[in-house]
C-alpha cells in the first residue's frame, strides 16, 4: 500500500516546517549581535561622560547582552568558549580597565615637593625624583627623615657610615636597630641602602693591562699595624714561604712609600688587598684598586669576597691562617706560568661577569638618591594601602593580573600584565622586556659604565625581584622556587611591585 502524502495546508515536520523553524532560530541568533552593536553605538555617543560612569553603564549593558544570549555570568563575561582572537580582545579590555581602576591618586608630587633629609651636608645629586639633603630647613618644608638620633619619635632616623662594625659597633645592623635607627646605610648589602666603596665612575676597572716588570711577586700597602685580624701574620708567613713582597706601607716597609699606589701596582702580578677586618661586604678601595691595576688580588677580609670578584678565578682568598700555604703555592705557580696567569685576568679582555656588573651598577645611582627613593617608596606604599584596588580582572576562566615594575635606581613604576594561563617566571621576564623596549628604556648605568661594557640597544635581565628586598637578597639569595611558587606570590600579593636589574 502506497503511503499517503502529507497535506500541504498543515506542516507536519516536512522541509517547509524545518525551514521556518530554522529561520526563527537564525533571527534569534542575530539578536545578541544586534544588541551588541547598539551597545557600541551608545558607548561612542556617550564618550564624553565620566569614565567611571561610562564603565558602569558598559558593564550593565554587557550583562544584558550576555544574559540575553543565554550566557550565565556573575560580574564579567565568560569568554572560555571564544577563540584566541576573541580572548585577546577581552583580555585587552581587562588591561585597559585595570590601568584605570588601579590608578592611585597620590597626595604628594615629589617633583614639586622633594624628599628632604636633614642633618647632613648639602649635596647636589641627580635623582629620578625630587631629593634634597642639608642642614638648612626652608620655610614650610617638611622633614622626611634625619641623620642621627633625632628627638622627634615620629621622624625616621638614618645611620650612614662606611666604617667596619668591628671598629664601630653601631654599624652592625641589629645594633643600629636597637639604638633606634630606622634606616641603615652601611657597606653591608643587607642594610636598607648600601653604601659601597665601588663605582664605575671612581675606578677605571677596565683600564688596559701593562707589563709586569717588578721582580717581586706582590706589592703591599698596609699602614694600620693594629688591625683586628691576622693580616700582618699572613704577610710574615708569605715572606717565610719565599713569596717576594714589596711593602710600601707603614707595616713591614721595605720600599719607599711615596708613590702613586695604582700606578705602582700595575707593575706587579699580585696585590695584597688586606682589609683591617674580616666582615661580610666590607670591601674597600684596596680591592678595587687592585682590579684597576690589572693584578690578582690576594685577599684577607670579607668572607664573601667571591661575590665581589669579576670572574671565578680572578681572586685568591686567605680565609684563615691555614690557607696561607696553598695560596703561596698558587702565587708562585701563577707567577711562573704566563698562560695560567693571563687566564686569571681574562675578564680584563672579555669583560667581567654579569654578577659583578650587577653589583657595581648599583652605585651608578648615588646612595643619597637611593635613600630618597627608599623613603618615597614607603610614603607611597602607605597611601596605596589606604585605597581599594582590584589588581586583577577575571573574565570566564581567565584572569589578568596587574603588576608593577621599575628598574633598580628608578622611582616610578610601569604596568605589566600577566594572564592566568601563563603565570610563569618566563612570562614575567618577557613582559618586563617587552614593556621596557616599548619605552625605549635607557638603563641607569649607561653613562657610568666603561664604553666597552655598554650594551648597545639591548636589554638583558639579570634579576627581577619584589620591591623591599635588600640588595644581598636581590643579588644573591632570593629566587622563586619554580612557577608554582611565583604563581602563589602573585595571587597572595595584589598589585605586586617588582624591581628589575638590567646588565
Amino acid at each position: 500500500m502506497r503511503e499517503r502524502a502529507p497535506s500541504r495546508d498543515k506542516p507536519t515536520g516536512g522541509q517547509d516546517g524545518l525551514s521556518s523553524s530554522q529561520g526563527r532560530r537564525r533571527w534569534s541568533n542575530f539578536l545578541p549581535l544586534l544588541v551588541f552593536l547598539v551597545v557600541v553605538v551608545e558607548i561612542s555617543l556617550l564618550g564624553h561622560l565620566d569614565m567611571a560612569k561610562n564603565a558602569a553603564m558598559v558593564n550593565t549593558w554587557a550583562h544584558t547582552f550576555y544574559t540575553y544570549s543565554g550566557t550565565s555570568i556573575s560580574e564579567e563575561p565568560d569568554v572560555s568558549g571564544a577563540d584566541s582572537d576573541e580572548k585577546r580582545v577581552e583580555m585587552d579590555g581587562c588591561e585597559e580597565w585595570l590601568e584605570r581602576e588601579d590608578a592611585v591618586n597620590y597626595t604628594r608630587d615629589f617633583s614639586k615637593d622633594p624628599i628632604f633629609v636633614a642633618g647632613f651636608e648639602q649635596e647636589t645629586i641627580s635623582c629620578s625624583l625630587g631629593c634634597r639633603l642639608g642642614y638648612t630647613i626652608k620655610s614650610g618644608e617638611k622633614i622626611d627623615a634625619t641623620f642621627g638620633l633625632s628627638q622627634d619619635p615620629g621622624l625616621p632616623r638614618v645611620l650612614r657610615s662606611m666604617e667596619s662594625s668591628h671598629y664601630y659597633a653601631e654599624n652592625n645592623i641589629d645594633m643600629a636597630r636597637r639604638r633606634g635607627y630606622d634606616i641603615v646605610m652601611t657597606t653591608s648589602l643587607s642594610s636598607d641602602v648600601p653604601v659601597g666603596y665601588f663605582s664605575w665612575a671612581e675606578y677605571d676597572i677596565m683600564a688596559p693591562m701593562t707589563p709586569k716588570t717588578e721582580k717581586s711577586h706582590a706589592a703591599a700597602f698596609i699602614s694600620n699595624c693594629g688591625a683586628r685580624n691576622f693580616r700582618l701574620e699572613v704577610l710574615v708567613l708569605l715572606e717565610k714561604m719565599n713569596v717576594p713582597i714589596d711593602s710600601y706601607g707603614g707595616c713591614h716597609r721595605n720600599r719607599d712609600g711615596r708613590v702613586d699606589k695604582v700606578e705602582t701596582l700595575k707593575s706587579y702580578k699580585f696585590s695584597l688587598a688586606f682589609e683591617n677586618s674580616n666582615e661580610e661586604d666590607y670591601v674597600t678601595e684596596k680591592f678595587f684598586q687592585s682590579l684597576v691595576a690589572g693584578t690578582i688580588p690576594v685577599v684577607v677580609g670579607a668572607p664573601n669576597i667571591q661575590d665581589f670578584a669579576p670572574s671565578l678565578h680572578s681572586v685568591l682568598h686567605i680565609k684563615e691562617l691555614s690557607d696561607v700555604g696553598p695560596v703561596a703555592k698558587k702565587m708562585k705557580y701563577l707567577a711562573g706560568n704566563p698562560e695560567a696567569f693571563n687566564n686569571s685576568l681574562r675578564w680584563k679582555y672579555e669583560g667581567p661577569s654579569d654578577s659583578f656588573k650587577a653589583l657595581v651598577d648599583m652605585a651608578a645611582v648615588h646612595s643619597s638618591c637611593r635613600l630618597c627613593i627608599f623613603l618615597a617608596t614607603k610614603i607611597r606604599e602607605r597611601e596605596e594601602r589606604s585605597q581599594s584596588r582590584p589588581c586583577r580582572c577575571s573574565r570566564g576562566v581567565g584572569t589578568v593580573y596587574h603588576l608593577f615594575v621599575r628598574e633598580r635606581g628608578r622611582f616610578e613604576m610601569v604596568s605589566i600584565f600577566l594572564r592566568s594561563d601563563d603565570l610563569t617566571i618566563n612570562a614575567m621576564a618577557s613582559a618586563v622586556l617587552q614593556k621596557f623596549r616599548q619605552l625605549n628604556h635607557v638603563p641607569v648605568w649607561k653613562k657610568e659604565r666603561p664604553q666597552v661594557l655598554r650594551s648597545r640597544d639591548k636589554l638583558k635581565i639579570y634579576r627581577v625581584y619584589p620591591v623591599g628586598l635588600t640588595q644581598r637578597q636581590a643579588l644573591y639569595t632570593f629566587r622563586f622556587h619554580g612557577d608554582e611558587d611565583f604563581r602563589r606570590y602573585i595571587e597572595r600579593n595584589p598589585c605586586a611591585k617588582f624591581e628589575v636589574i638590567f646588565v
